[in-house]
This record gives structure tokens, sequence and C-alpha cells, in this order.
């Protein structure tokens, strides 16, 4: 039996999440940057079903000898259900896919060893959604009944019972402090930052792209670098800086047993509702000027280089060919291109391409016919992955992959994670990396994953 209730008074969001971030599984898909982009933020808690890929399946924690995909698409389809409201989902599962459980998809071998112990994919599904409706300033709570009890059971058959458990979470909002506090009120050591690879390194590297490309391998591909962190900031704390300092539409934190996730990303990888697709890959980066002259100038030099302008149409061409492969024919539009949007510390160069996917098919080909995106990979896909693997000093684990929702109505929404961390026994690991053309300046390349890092280090204690 669910359960919706509208609220009109609540504080903000991400101070609820603050009440519930230590909960087991909790998620927060955030919108910080409020906007066309960023209409909804959710949070999802109390998880009834978690499916875990790993070296093996485990579904609530049992293996299980199906295969993962085939589960998954038996359990959706044996569980479809309507979505009459505006919201995005009502009930679903969210989680992630890393880059790794991409490029196994694909049959690319890796020669690195895992650095983190986190599984390929996780997907949970929820029983409780807090749902902010950001053009109406609404918040909506939403419960599925999927589970009999609660860490304070209530006959949740009763409808009494189940006001009195909406008024008591209503409470429990309305007590909710403020959070978000700043790097240097918090900690009192230096950070410790160490890249996985040299500047010299790097840069050859790069150079090593370029030539694949003059020989013919590939048009365009991703090339970047890991960091990994140690500071006495809190992963919860890190979200908080970053969106305080860094507002992001696709941003999201979720809480595992042994791992956070922290990401602002501000790209979308695949928006799916009522079969309408869209996808939105970046190429191109210019750092934020120190006036507004320079503000200026340095977007005008983005929105008109022929470098980055190149790198995003094969992009943009590759994604097209992906959406080909399973929407309707003709209905597959670039509908924006080269298009400078403004964030906190950067300027980026975007794209959109539009379709309608084909009426047999579901989320799940979608994925199977894009999935890692195009815009992290490169052109020709498979062989820009085995070239990534080369020339990358370890495994990607989440970085590039993606965080979102699948809905049981078959919608879903999807990131890539960029501008992201992952948090393990104290140390923090994330990536950094550009698109390399054959027109690409290997100084330059270095230099602008440091540009891209720059915001998540700020949130950790450094000034770049």
């Amino acid at each position: 039996m669910r359960w919706l209730k509208k609220l009109k008074y609540y504080p903000p969001i991400h101070q609820i999440f603050q009440q519930l971030k230590d909960e087991k599984d909790a998620v927060f898909l955030d919108s910080s940057l409020k906007g066309e982009l960023g209409k909804f933020s959710i949070i999802a808690c109390q998880p009834y079903l978690k499916l875990v890929k790993d070296e093996i399946f485990t579904v609530n924690g049992v293996p299980c000898k199906i295969p993962f995909t085939e589960y998954l698409r038996d359990y959706l389809a044996k569980h479809q259900e309507e979505n009459p409201t505006h919201l995005p989902l009502i009930s679903g599962a969210i989680g992630y896919f890393s880059y790794d459980f991409g490029r196994e998809k694909e049959g690319v071998a890796s020669r690195h060893a895992k650095s983190l112990s986190m599984p390929d994919c996780i997907l949970t599904f929820y029983d409780i959604f807090i749902i902010e409706d950001h053009e109406a300033h609404n918040l909506y709570l939403i419960y599925n009944g999927k589970l009999e009890e609660f860490e304070n059971p209530k006959n949740l058959s009763n409808p009494d019972s189940l006001k009195s458990l909406v008024h008591d979470f209503v409470q429990l909002l309305q007590q909710s402090k403020k959070v978000s506090r700043q790097y240097q009120n918090t900690v009192s050591s230096k950070p410790q930052l160490n890249p996985n690879f040299t500047k010299e390194e790097y840069m050859q590297a790069v150079q090593n792209m370029r030539n694949y490309i003059q020989d013919g391998d590939i048009y365009v591909v991703n090339m970047t670098q890991q960091l990994q962190i140690k500071s006495e900031v809190t992963p919860y704390e890190m979200f908080c800086n970053l969106r305080k300092n860094n507002p992001s539409p696709f941003g999201a934190y979720l809480n595992y047993s042994d791992f956070q996730i922290v990401s602002a990303s501000i790209e979308r990888f695949l928006q799916m509702k009522d079969g309408h697709i869209t996808t939105r890959p970046i190429k191109g980066t210019r750092k934020r000027g120190d006036t507004a002259a320079q503000d200026a100038q340095l977007k005008e030099e983005l929105a008109h280089s022929q470098k980055d302008q190149s790198e995003l149409l094969m992009i943009v061409d590759l994604e097209r060919n992906d959406l080909n492969r399973v929407c309707i024919p003709g209905s597959v539009q670039v509908t924006e291109l080269f298009h400078v949007e403004t964030y906190a510390t950067v300027f980026q160069l975007i794209a959109n391409v539009q379709g309608q996917l084909r009426p047999e098919l579901n989320a799940l080909d979608l994925l199977n016919a894009t999935f890692p995106g195009g815009s992290i990979t490169g052109a020709p896909k498979l062989r820009a992955m085995e070239l990534i693997d080369q020339e990358e000093h370890c495994g990607r684990n989440i970085y590039t992959g993606s965080i979102g929702y699948l809905s049981l109505n078959g919608d879903c929404d999807f990131n890539i994670v960029i501008r992201s961390a992952v948090h393990q026994n104290g140390i923090y690991h994330l990536g950094v990396g550009g698109g390399i053309t054959w027109e690409s300046d290997p100084l330059f390349e270095y230099e602008e994953t440091w540009q891209k890092a720059k915001a998540l280090l700020n949130a950790l204690g450094f000034t770049l």
C-alpha cells in the first residue's frame, strides 16, 4: 500500500538528509544547482531489495545463480507500475554502475587489479522516498509499503498508524539543524595528496594517445589520472562544501557499509521519461577568470575553439550512433550544439542529443547500448577503452561510471561520475581527465586535469 503526502513547510532538503545520512544505504540525488536540469532532489531510505554485482552477484547479501542483468530485467518486468504523479519516481532503485562494469560488459580486459574494495554495481530498491520539487517549492514523502516494520514498528496497514508514522517523521524534519560547514572549521592537520601520474608521465601518455590518433586507431579519447587524498574532512562535510561552493544539477551522496560516494557532477548521461531519451555530453573546458573581463575572454575562447568543437562533435556522432541502436528510426536529433555553460570554477562546452526508444525495448536495453558514455571513453569506443586501460595507471572504478535511478514505471536518469570522490578507509579516491584529440597540447591537458580537480580539492582543504 503506497502513501504519499505533500508538505507545505519543511527545512532545506540537505538538512533533512543530515538526519538520515548515517542510515544503512541512505542515498541523496541532489540538484543543488536548481534550474531546467535540476528540477528535483531525491532522498531514499529503508531499502528492501539490494542488488550487488561484483565477482559474484548477490541479492540482499545472498549469492544468486541468475546473472545480474537477467535478474534485474525479470524483476523490473514483474514489478512494473505506473507513476501517475509529476515526480521523477515514486518507486524503484537508486545506485551506480561503475566504469569497470561497462568495460567488462563491452568485453575489454584490464591489466589493473582493483584499487578500491567496492562492487562494480549496486542498485537498491527503497521503501521511502523524500522528493523536493524545486520549481513548485514542495516536499513529498512517499511510503511504498514494502517493509512490514521499521525501527519503531507500527501497524502500517492501519491508516491512523500511517498518519502517526508520517507525523513523527515530519517532526524529525522540523528539528533538522544546519550542518553545512567549511573545511577550516573542522580539521586540524594538512591533507595529503598523492597523484598516480607525474607531470612528465601524464604528458607522455597524452602524446602516446596523439600518436594513436595519428595512426588512425582512434579519433578522440578520454585520458585521466587518479588522485588519492588523506583528509580529516568527513565525506558529508565534503559534500556540504561542494553543494555550497560548487552547486551542480547531478550531485549525489551515497552511504554504503564501508565506503561513501560524493558527487558534484555537472553532466547528464541519460534521462528517459515516457520513452523520450536525452543525453548531454560535455567536451571542452576553460577555467573561470579572476575578473569579469577575463571571464568573458575565456568563455569566448571556448565557444570558438576548433579543437573543442571537433572533440565534442566526434562524441556527439558516437552517442547518436549508440542511441540509433535502440531508438525509433529518424527520432535521434541533435537539439543543441556548442553551447557554453557556466559553473563555479569552469566553463563547459555542451551538446544535447534526443531520441525516442523503440516501444518493445526498456531502460536496460538503453543502458546496454550506450554505457559507458562516449564522452568519457572516446571513439571508436572499444579501441578507446583498450587504450585507456593501456595508458592509465590504474582502473577507474566508479569514476566515469553513472549514478542515478531506475523507476518501476520504466523511466531513468543517470549522471556521468565526474567531479566525484569515493571515500574508503580514510582515503579519498578521485579521477580527473579530459578529451584528447590530435590538436591537444600535452601540457594544457595536464593542467586542465588540475583545473577540474579544483572544486573537489578545495572541499578537502586544498587551495589551487
